[in-house]
């Protein structure tokens, strides 16, 4: 699958789930290019505020043979503070990011079939598609082997299992509030669950 790819520069995307190879078609604006930006710019403002941990935007990872996702999104914790997932010597991910996010049209995309199946499989622990068509977001988090979607609280707010203070304001999401979307997210970093995390994080990179 490799080798294939990369003989093909100019192809953007391509993605091996469970041994059969997809290519997404050409992207839009509204329905995937926009959304994408957003969730990156949310969990890219986690990691900045979260050292040991770090996003990542359309980066193959290598999850098994057969599994080779190119996500949206992830965000991982860092080789140095003993993620679950490492950077290999050719710069791919190997092993499941702590998180991946998807935009995707809606139920019937393979963002939540044949690639949540796979995710779970190969124990990404947290799984979120932005189904842009349907106005709807699915948070699942890994519980038991099996993916429990995560409830969000009465102000409409969903928090992570895996990262404390990762918080996200779905509906200011959805109806493109990327400014009402960061003031949450900085509302979730400035709690104790997320210091606690942080020093966790640091401990583990002196050690």
């Amino acid at each position: 699958f490799e080798r294939r790819y990369e003989a093909m520069p100019r192809l953007k995307k391509a993605e091996l789930i469970d041994g059969r190879v997809y290519m997404p078609s050409p992207v839009r604006h509204e329905r995937h290019g926009k959304p994408h930006a957003d969730l990156t710019t949310w969990l890219g403002f986690y990691a900045a505020a979260t050292p040991g941990v770090e996003a990542s935007s359309d980066a193959t990872v290598r999850l098994d043979l057969d599994n080779e996702p190119q996500p949206d999104v992830l965000l991982r914790v860092v080789d140095a503070c003993s993620g679950a997932s490492h950077t290999t010597d050719d710069d791919y991910l190997a092993g499941a990011p702590e998180l991946a996010a998807e935009v995707a049209a809606s139920t019937a995309s393979y963002d939540l079939h044949e690639k949540k199946r796979a995710y779970r499989r190969c124990g990404v622990q947290e799984y979120l598609v932005w189904r842009v068509d349907d106005g709807a977001i699915d948070w699942f988090a890994l519980d038991e082997g099996a993916y429990r979607s995560l409830d969000s609280s009465e102000e409409g707010l969903i928090e992570s299992r895996v990262f404390p203070g990762l918080r996200l304001d779905a509906g200011a999401l959805r109806r493109g509030d990327l400014a009402a979307v960061l003031d949450a997210a900085r509302a979730g970093t400035d709690t104790d669950a997320h210091a606690a995390f942080a020093q966790t994080l640091d401990d583990r990179h002196a050690a």
